[in-house]
């Protein structure tokens, strides 16, 4: 567990038998920013948000007009874009990152029904995701808050019928595997062939369990490795963030940031209040 004391940041792993289908749990508790509105960018993970305070207002897509929802805790699917997160200052709550194999075990449905959608946790967990929301906001300590979202978890994989993840295709589960383990630099036609599958099937298959492409969740990963570069406590020069990730050059690293987060990197900098959060 590590533990930010300037600004409350907490992760944790969740128990070792949600683990294949759970990334992490990251508490949060930030106070005194300006307000503004926070890119929450594309990555490898379904990402579910409980606030511990008031509702959290998120639109769909960050400064494209896209209508602003509250809500009290929220899940979202894998996204092509970032969602846009508006905050007075302050943000208290808690995050849970689900891989989209374990969307299956977690919530019941594959991964793909949730692209590109956000929507309320309990229209997924049912009475299990409200009772979960007031146990956390019961809760007086993150070690008790975690523990609440284990028992839980643990509870929703448990009403499941089996292991899940023998729904899905060993070959899907490959494909993800392998790009993630690549960080998006992999050519999706070699993995294709060396699953014995053809790159359109495999793209059909794909696509039907996690929502995105092949060639699209590759890019999200290229994207996710230069945002975690760029918001490193001593980030790198923009153009080293581009070599480093496996962008052809530093303009093609502005056209896919700004097509993931509808601002350039430099704006997207500037107007990134959170960005010492973390």
């Amino acid at each position: 567990m590590r533990d930010h004391t300037a600004t409350r940041i907490i992760d944790a792993r969740p128990a070792p038998a949600l683990r294949r289908y759970v990334r992490s749990y990251v508490g949060f508790d930030l106070r005194e920013f300006p307000a503004g509105v926070h890119c929450g960018p594309p990555g490898r993970a379904l990402t579910t948000v409980i606030s511990l305070s008031g509702p959290l207002g998120v639109g769909a897509g960050v400064d494209d007009g896209s209508p602003v929802t509250r809500f009290d805790s929220v899940a979202g699917g894998l996204m092509r874009r970032s969602v846009a997160i508006h905050h007075d200052g302050r943000q208290h709550g808690v995050q849970v990152s689900l891989t989209p194999l374990g969307a299956r075990a977690v919530y019941g449905v594959p991964a793909a029904e949730l692209a590109h959608r956000l929507v309320p946790l309990d229209e997924l967990l049912g009475a299990l995701g409200v009772e979960l929301v007031d146990r956390l906001r019961a809760a007086t300590s993150w070690a008790a808050r975690f523990a609440v979202l284990d028992e839980s978890l643990l509870r929703a994989v448990g009403r499941g019928d089996g292991d899940c993840l023998y729904r899905v295709r060993p070959e899907v589960a490959e494909a993800w595997r392998r790009l993630v383990a690549a960080q998006g630099r992999v050519q999706v036609g070699a993995v294709a062939t060396e699953l014995g599958w053809s790159r359109r099937y495999l793209t059909e298959r794909f696509r039907g369990e996690v929502g995105l492409s092949p060639k699209t969740f590759a890019r999200v990963l290229r994207f996710e490795h230069a945002h975690e570069l760029a918001t490193a406590r001593d980030p790198l020069p923009w153009a080293d963030v581009a070599t480093v990730s496996g962008y052809a050059d530093q303009a093609h690293l502005v056209r896919d940031w700004r097509e993931f987060t509808g601002r350039s990197p430099t704006v997207w900098r500037r107007g990134e209040v959170l960005l010492g959060a973390g």
